[in-house]
């Protein structure tokens, strides 16, 4: 459909819209013009402009009746270039340090085209799911991979895309998790950060890219580099992104190496405030909760990665009573295996009421989460709600099915109970990327074999390896579950 045509999508069952009022419009519509929403309201209320339009075939229509429309999911953390590694059997069961250790010796055998074929996999994987907007950490960039891989990758998605450029720069010789062959320079991290900056970084109402920087975490990066990006970010208005308290080992490792919680050490590094959000913070404490409410420091939640990984249920209820900005993240696919940002907002309710009881976080907080709260975190105001002057980001859900049967009495709620179920419409920016839940523009197949040939490619190569630069053996009994306890500060 062409964007200077307008869309008029009618019928839906509901309109979730997400606004001001948090209104729930029965037999609702959304008229979209270019990359805005034009209008909301209930069908029967159409306003003559476009009812014209559609009687005179000046204007697009899609019903929608058996729906739920809503905003897009905005996913506010990934690595989607762990998608090639999902399931290794040799880091199914460890925690994270563990698990962490032994993957770098895949990753570090990334190639430019994985990182573009990886970020194609998952954009597609994750708008099936109903997300719109995602954020990606990507911090290693091994045998000439850049950021800029996955940048031009997203372009051909059209997907809206923060792209967080990490980094790592302690290694193991340095007390680090990391070896040292996927570490970078400091020097080197800052000017790259830099050049992408000025070059993708687009701060524009409805802008479809921007640029994060993203030092990985207080176990792979120096105090410096995080004092640096931050000064670097404020000075070109970007946000700030990392990981944090995300597990026991996590704690004691600030503890051990900097005297601080992890709290107090991102305070310590003006690593806080509505510019910066930290993934996990399932060990933050509630002294960091109120530091982070105070300031308006985000974070984004990963539920699955967190069950997976046996790190712990984050304070998620705490966070949002104290005014934390609280969002969604699937996170890697080697930490979650899959990439269901509507089955992560399932996971996301049931996992508070196994922690804090059945009234901890309902259907529609969890929602809000996902859609507003993830905006919020990336620091954006024009996605996660519909109204006029929103970005035109909107997303359907067929409840006609099976998993839905006898849910009717609630098609919101539904949403997030029962079965975690495939978009059947989405439109990114004004532009129908998918319809009766398959891709309108993009053939899935021919991208599906080619990333598993380089799954197992990338795989095979560290299992076999052939020469003297790659002998380290693919094996979890060679990874050390620990980092060495040396200060992690270059000298």
């Amino acid at each position: 459909m062409k964007m200077s045509r307008p869309l008029v999508l009618r019928h839906a069952d509901v309109v979730v819209t997400m606004d001001a009022a948090r209104r729930e419009i029965a037999d609702g519509a959304v008229v979209v013009e270019g990359p805005a929403i034009a209008w909301v309201g209930p069908t029967s209320e159409l306003p003559a402009r476009w009812r014209d339009a559609l009687a005179s075939g000046g204007a697009d229509a899609i019903d929608l009746r058996g729906h739920v429309l809503m905003p897009g999911l905005v996913n506010t953390h990934h690595h989607m270039y762990q998608s090639l590694t999902r399931v290794v059997p040799e880091a199914q069961d460890a925690e994270l340090f563990g698990w962490l250790t032994n993957l770098y010796l895949l990753w570090a055998r990334l190639t430019p085209k994985m990182v573009q074929v990886s970020t194609q996999t998952a954009m597609a994987e994750l708008m099936l799911s109903g997300c719109t907007t995602t954020s990606d950490h990507l911090y290693l960039f091994p045998n000439g991979a850049r950021l800029d891989d996955s940048i031009e990758a997203a372009e051909a998605m059209g997907m809206r895309f923060h792209a967080a450029r990490g980094s790592m720069s302690v290694g193991r010789s340095l007390g680090g998790l990391p070896p040292d062959s996927v570490v970078e320079s400091e020097a080197a991290i800052l000017a790259d950060s830099e050049r992408l900056i000025t070059r993708w970084h687009d701060a524009s109402r409805h802008s479809m890219r921007r640029i994060v920087l993203a030092p990985c975490s207080p176990f792979s990066v120096s105090r410096d580099l995080m004092r640096e990006s931050a000064f670097l970010a404020r000075e070109y208005g970007v946000s700030l992104h990392t990981h944090l308290a995300e597990n026991d080992n996590d704690i004691a490792y600030s503890r051990e190496k900097f005297g601080m919680t992890p709290a107090e050490y991102a305070e310590d590094l003006g690593w806080v405030g509505r510019d910066v959000w930290h993934a996990h913070c399932v060990k933050l404490d509630p002294a960091g909760i109120a530091l982070f409410g105070r300031t308006g420091t985000g974070v984004a939640h990963c539920p699955c990665s967190n069950m997976r990984l046996g790190s712990g249920i984050a304070p998620i209820g705490a966070m949002r009573r104290a005014g934390v900005p609280v969002g969604l993240g699937v996170d890697g696919s080697a930490s979650n295996d899959g990439a269901h940002m509507l089955g992560e907002a399932r996971q996301a309710m049931l996992l508070q009421r196994v922690g804090f009881g059945p009234a901890a976080l309902t259907a529609r907080e969890t929602l809000e989460i996902a859609t507003l709260g993830g905006a919020k975190v990336l620091g954006r105001d024009d996605i996660g709600a519909l109204a006029p002057g929103m970005s035109a980001d909107l997303v359907a859900f067929d409840l006609r099915g099976v998993g839905h049967a006898g849910a009717g009495h609630d098609p919101v709620a539904a949403l997030v109970f029962c079965q975690s179920i495939n978009a059947s419409l989405s439109v990114i920016n004004g532009r129908v990327r998918i319809r009766d839940g398959q891709f309108v523009d993009l053939e899935l197949e021919p991208l599906v074999a080619m990333h598993r040939a380089l799954a197992r490619s990338l795989y095979d190569s560290a299992r076999h390896p052939h020469t003297a630069a790659t002998k380290t053996r693919f094996s979890l009994g060679n990874a050390a579950a620990e980092p060495a306890c040396d200060e992690a500060e270059p000298a």
